[in-house]
């Protein structure tokens, strides 16, 4: 029997508002994912080490305060430092389509806009992450 896939959904930084997230969160549960919310207010090393602790394949990041050219990257960073780069990392909130690209270079596997369905988070998901043996 394969198992499920596992996603952390994260809210890094001093953004407040965690209703997308939730959001994104429940609908990846009810898709048959099983799914860890860390909360508000987590830092890059928290969020890599519950991920770690928690044998995710991915890790879904959700900002809304400007902070992910900063913030989305440096959860990359550690993930590769503490050998789990293969843990893929995706993202959404209000980011700037100009920060897009530059984002994907950094190692964002995806990057989720308002207006986003949640049904095109999940196909993404399906398409593009696999969970460990």
């Amino acid at each position: 029997m394969e198992r499920k896939i596992r996603i952390l959904i994260a809210k890094p930084g001093l953004d407040g508002h965690d209703r997308g997230a939730k959001v994104v969160a429940r609908a990846l549960r009810d898709a048959g994912f099983e799914v860890v919310y860390t909360g508000l207010h987590q830092t890059p090393e928290q969020i890599v080490s519950a991920a770690i602790q928690e044998d995710v394949d991915a890790v879904g990041l959700s900002l809304l305060s400007g902070a992910h050219r900063v913030l989305f990257p440096a959860v990359v960073e550690l993930l590769r430092d503490q050998q789990s780069g293969d843990i893929q990392v995706f993202g959404g909130g209000v980011i700037p389509r100009d920060d897009i690209a530059w984002l994907k270079e950094q190692g964002i596997q995806a990057v989720f806009t308002p207006g986003a369905s949640t049904e095109d988070i999940i196909e993404w998901v399906k398409t593009h992450i696999n969970p460990k043996s």
